[in-house]
C-alpha cells in the first residue's frame, strides 16, 4: 500500500482505538523515496506498542509507563533494512496481558466485521490495522495467544513463530522466557516473506536461537500428513454451535488435501494451558514491571493489575514444582506427537461481545485461551488461518500447530488450506532421495528410511536414459541403476522419500558397495539424490530394464518360479 494512501486514511478518522501514535507523514514519505530494492521494499507495517520504534514512545498500553527508545527493536531494524516502512504504534491489552483487546486506556478495538464484538488481543490494534487494509502487515507479540486470537476475529493470518527465532530485544516483556514477536498478514505468502526477513540470531537477546541442521525438517509436507484433533470430550465451543460446525468443515477440507485425521488425548495440552495463568509463570509478568507497579499500580488497568498482582502469592518452591509438572506433561504430550505431524485446533471456541467481556472479563478471557495457552510452554509454533464465517458474518479460524522450528512447513500447509490447493510443497530441512530396490515400501531395507523419520513423497519414474540390473550376490537382493545417455527407455520406477538433513549422513554411511549415493533425473525434470551403481558391478549382471522397475521384476520372477 502506498504511503500517501495510508496517511490519507489514517487522518480521515480518529487515531484511536487502532493507533496510539504514528510516524510523521513526511518521515515515512522520505523512507518510501529511499526504499531501495530490498525484499520488502515499499511495504508498510504497524508495530504493537510494546515493541520499540526509535522516534516514537513505547507505552505498552499504559501512558504512565511510556518511554522513548533511542534504538528500534532488532526485528523492526531488520524489516526496515529490507525496505519495509513503519507507519506507527498500535493499541494493545495493557502490558500484553489479555486476549480481548479491551484492556487499554486508548480505547477498545472491535472486530472489523461487527463493532459490537471484540477484536481479540492483546495485539488488537495490529490485527485490525491489517484487516482494515491500513498496512501490508503488522507486528504483534504472542505469549498466550495474542498473535492468533485477533487474527481469528478479523479473518487474517497470524503467525506465532518458534520461540527465539525472532529477536525480542527491544520488546517490553510479558513472560520473558515465553514471549514471541508475531506477524499478522492478509495471506500466508506475505507472512512467510516477513518471517524470512525478521528471523535470525541476535547476540543481544539471551533467548535468541536458530534451528540446527534438520531441526526444521518436515518430511511430511511433501506427501501425506497426519493431523491431530482432540477427542469429542475435550472439544469446547462454549455454546457456539456454528463454530463447531465450521471446525468440522475445516477438518474435512484438510482430509481432502491429503491429511489423515488422528484423534489424540488433549488432556496434557489442556493441563499445560492451565499452568500459564494458574501457576507461577504469572510471576514473570510481575518481574517485568515490578518497580513500575510498586509506584504506579493505581494507574494500571484494574483487571491487568489484579492479574499481575496475583503473582505475589507464588514462591520459588512453587516455581520449581510447576516446572516439574510441566516437564511431566511435556512427556505426556510427546506420546501424542508420535502419532501426528501437526495439531489442528479451533483458534478459539467462541467470540464475545464487548458487553459480555465487561461482565466477565477474566472468565471469558480464559475461555479464549483454551486452545492457545499451551503452545509457548511446550515450545511449539503455530499459524492461525481463516476458516469461514458464521451466519451473522463473524469469522472463525483454525490454528495449525507444530514442533519448534516447523514455522515454514506450517505456513506452507496453511497456505495450501487457505487456497484449497492439492499441490504439495517441498519438505524443508530434508533431502529428497529416490530409492529403486530394497528400500522401496514393503521391501526388506525400507526400515533404514522410516527409522530416520523419512516419509514417502511420491512414486514416479526416472527420466529416459537409465538401465536397471539385478546384482549378483547381494543380500538382500538389490538392483543397480546405471545411467546410459544413449538409451531411450521409458524410465525406471522409483519412490522419492524426504529424509531429515541431520539423518541423511547416517543413511548414506549404511550403503554398502557396489552401491552409492549420487543424483538422478526424474521424469519431471527434477534432480534428486538416488542409489547409483559402480560400473564394475554390472559386468555379468542380468539386465532387467524391460520390467520397468524392481517390483515388477520380482513379481515376474516369482511367476516364473
Amino acid at each position: 500500500m502506498k504511503v500517501e494512501d495510508v496517511y490519507d486514511r489514517i487522518e480521515s478518522e480518529p487515531l484511536g482505538p487502532v493507533w496510539i501514535s504514528v510516524v510523521p507523514r513526511e518521515v515515512s514519505a522520505a523512507r518510501a523515496r529511499q526504499q531501495g530494492d530490498g525484499p520488502l521494499a515499499g511495504m508498510t507495517f504497524a508495530i504493537k506498542d510494546n515493541i520499540d520504534l526509535a522516534g516514537l514512545p513505547t507505552t505498552a498500553g499504559c501512558p504512565a509507563y511510556a518511554y522513548r527508545p533511542d534504538r528500534s527493536a532488532t526485528v523492526v531494524e531488520r524489516l526496515m533494512n529490507a525496505g519495509a516502512i513503519p507507519i506507527g504504534k498500535t493499541n494493545l491489552d495493557q502490558f500484553a496481558t489479555g486476549l480481548v483487546g479491551t484492556r487499554s486506556p486508548y480505547g477498545a478495538c472491535s472486530s472489523v466485521f461487527d463493532e459490537r464484538y471484540i477484536s481479540g488481543g492483546s495485539s488488537a490494534g495490529s490485527a485490525v490495522a491489517v484487516a482494515r487494509g491500513l498496512v501490508d502487515f503488522a507486528l504483534g507479540t504472542d505469549t498466550a495467544g495474542s498473535g492468533r486470537v485477533p487474527a481469528a476475529f478479523n479473518n487474517i493470518v497470524g503467525l506465532k513463530p518458534s520461540r527465539g527465532l525472532l529477536s525480542t530485544r527491544g520488546v517490553v516483556p510479558a513472560c520473558r522466557s515465553l514471549d514471541c514477536v508475531s506477524i499478522f498478514a492478509r495471506d500466508c505468502d506475505v507472512a512467510r516473506r516477513v518471517w524470512d526477513v525478521a528471523r535470525g540470531f541476535d547476540a543481544g537477546d539471551p533467548f535468541s536461537r536458530v534451528a540446527g541442521v534438520g531441526q526444521d525438517a518436515a518430511p511430511w509436507l511433501g506427501g501425506a500428513f497426519r493431523f491431530g484433533v482432540p477427542s469429542r470430550e475435550h472439544l469446547e465451543f462454549f455454546e457456539d454451535e456454528e463454530a463447531e460446525g465450521l471446525y468440522r468443515k475445516a477438518l474435512v477440507e484438510l482430509e481432502r488435501l491429503g491429511g489423515e485425521k488422528i484423534e489424540i488425548d488433549y488432556s496434557s495440552f489442556r493441563a499445560v494451558a492451565a499452568l500459564l495463568y494458574s501457576g507461577p509463570w504469572v510471576a514473570e509478568r510481575l518481574s517485568a514491571i515490578r518497580e513500575f507497579m510498586d509506584t504506579h499500580a493505581d494507574e494500571m488497568n484494574p483487571v491487568v493489575r489484579e492479574i499481575i498482582a496475583g503473582a505475589r502469592k507464588y514462591s520459588a518452591v512453587d516455581a520449581f514444582e510447576a516446572d516439574y509438572k510441566l516437564r511431566q506433561l511435556r512427556r505426556a504430550s510427546e506420546v501424542e506427537w508420535q502419532t501426528m505431524d501437526v495439531i489442528v485446533l479451533p483458534t478459539t471456541g467462541a467470540i464475545y461481545t464487548h458487553e459480555a467481556i465487561a461482565r466477565e472479563p477474566v472468565k471469558l478471557n480464559t475461555n479464549l485461551g483454551y486452545y492457545t495457552n499451551f503452545v509457548n510452554l511446550l515450545d511449539l509454533a503455530a499459524v492461525a488461518v481463516p476458516a469461514g464465517f458464521r451466519a451473522n458474518g463473524l469469522p472463525f479460524g483454525v490454528s495449525l500447530i507444530g514442533p519448534a522450528f516447523a514455522d515454514e512447513a506450517l505456513l506452507s500447509l496453511a497456505d495450501r488450506y487457505a487456497r484449497g490447493a492439492l499441490v504439495k510443497a517441498s519438505a524443508p530441512g530434508c533431502v529428497s532421495v529416490a530409492v529403486v530396490g530394497a528400500h522401496l515400501s514393503g521391501q526388506p531395507l525400507n526400515w533404514q528410511l522410516t527409522e530416520r523419520g523419512a516419509r514417502l513423497v511420491k512414486t514416479c519414474r526416472t527420466a529416459r536414459g537409465y538401465r536397471l540390473y539385478a546384482l549378483d550376490g547381494t543380500v538382500p537382493p538389490k538392483p543397480g541403476l546405471v545411467r546410459d545417455a544413449q538409451f531411450e527407455g521409458s524410465g525406471i520406477e522409483v519412490e522419492v522419500w524426504a529424509i531429515p538433513e541431520d539423518r541423511f549422513g547416517g543413511f548414506v554411511a549404511a550403503v554398502p558397495p557396489p552401491l552409492g549415493i549420487g543424483s538422478v533425473t526424474l521424469d519431471s525434470g527434477e534432480v534428486v539424490k538416488c542409489f547409483i551403481c559402480e560400473g564394475y558391478a554390472i559386468e555379468g549382471a542380468t539386465e532387467i530394464t524391460r520390467f520397468g522397475g524392481w517390483r515388477s521384476y520380482l513379481a515376474g520372477r516369482g511367476s516364473r518360479g
